[in-house]
């Protein structure tokens, strides 16, 4: 059974959602089938919400949560790998590329990013432009930028 519970964060609402042993999504957007998803709030789904209210109070900078975020074998390998940006810092579309082991693959990169199911915890708002700008948030740069600053603030 799938479950979704729409939580206010300082950047706006957010949907979490769960397979019932996973975390699936956390998204600003509000997509979801009401016949696929039942509008429950979940252990699981209150643990992901504390976790993101410490988030947000610069109490948590490592996230503890089983994550299934589902997407092709690429963007999976991206989400992985987005995960290995510690707290406050970032790193380019290039350097990204690079790790998931082709440095040519700067958009499919950021197109890997744009489809991350699952933000903040997977945190594709680290990745910026080679020249050092914020490019590319789905959530939208100001939210990007708000994030960025939190995390910042929050040594």
């Amino acid at each position: 059974m799938k479950h979704v519970y729409y939580y206010d964060f300082p950047i706006g609402k957010l949907a979490i959602a769960d397979n019932s042993e996973a975390i699936t999504h956390i998204t600003t957007h509000d997509g979801f089938n009401k016949e696929e998803y039942q509008f429950m709030e979940t252990p699981l789904i209150k643990k992901a919400c504390l976790q993101l209210s410490e988030y947000f109070e610069g109490k948590r900078k490592i996230f503890e949560l089983p994550l299934n975020p589902s997407g092709t074998e690429f963007q999976e390998r991206c989400w992985k790998a987005l995960q290995t940006i510690p707290y406050k810092e970032t790193w380019s579309y290039k350097q990204l590329a690079k790790v998931v082991g082709n440095e040519k693959a700067c958009h499919a990169v950021g197109g890997a990013n744009n489809k991350n199911p699952i933000t903040i915890v997977i945190p594709c708002h680290r990745v910026i432009g080679a020249n050092g700008q914020l490019v590319g948030y789905g959530g939208g740069l100001p939210i990007k930028e708000a994030l960025l600053t939190l995390e910042y603030e929050h040594r």
